[in-house]
């Protein structure tokens, strides 16, 4: 692997150490997945864990979308560490690849390297808290007020410069999943962002949300 290569603020591989990264990644194949390729499944009884090389993955129950997952993100470990079934289904959004590991595999890699057992477990807190926090803000935030929070969060972790400060996600997001995401039902979905739209402070085509003015679309979100 390339001493140049570098992952997503945020992701578990960021947070580790470059030899730790290589162990890592040498424990099991990589593969390329296709748009729509499944990762996980629901219910499933596999135990494997999966790193993400590149790409972009969706995270979703039977009911609906819950996260996004990029390049340098681990998924799968829940399953790897307490033998429990899938708790969501995971796809990929765009064309990418994936390191597979065996579950006993990756338990060993965890005791033969504290530090990334440590960057694991902050990980999984994080994850924790930020989903915490988006159900408090379903209850305290009207429904424009949480759109905006979710865009400028979702294309601080995966958006990709267009120039002047303008940001697109990097994933495609039906109206549905960005329902989903936010707690509110897809009319009122829509109608934020028509208001969004007419502030200049996102535009939507296809599936694509490019957002103009980030710092004004926080402030929107009423994100310190």
């Amino acid at each position: 692997m390339s001493t140049l290569e570098t992952w997503p603020r945020g992701s578990l591989l960021a947070e580790l150490t470059e030899p730790t990264v290589r162990t890592l990644l040498r424990l099991g194949p990589e593969q390329s997945m296709p748009t729509g390729g499944v990762l996980t499944r629901e219910g499933s009884d596999e135990s494997h864990v999966l790193v993400i090389r590149r790409g972009v993955a969706k995270v979703s129950t039977s009911q609906s979308l819950i996260s996004i997952r990029t390049a340098g993100d681990l998924v799968g470990e829940m399953a790897a560490l307490d033998g429990s079934p899938r708790c969501a289904t995971i796809t990929m959004a765009v064309p990418g690849s994936v390191v597979m590991i065996p579950g006993e595999k990756f338990t060993t890699f965890l005791t033969r390297h504290p530090d990334a057992a440590v960057a694991l477990a902050t990980m999984v807190a994080t994850r924790l808290r930020r989903s915490n926090r988006r159900q408090t803000d379903f209850t305290v935030y009207p429904i424009r007020v949480r759109v905006a929070r979710i865009i400028a969060e979702l294309t601080e972790q995966h958006g990709q410069p267009l120039g002047h400060g303008a940001l697109e996600l990097g994933v495609r997001l039906t109206q549905p999943e960005l329902a989903a995401l936010c707690g509110a039902a897809e009319g009122s979905i829509h109608k934020a962002l028509r208001e969004l739209r007419d502030a200049h402070l996102v535009s939507t085509r296809y599936g694509r949300i490019t957002v103009w003015d980030q710092h004004r679309l926080r402030t929107a979100g009423r994100l310190g």
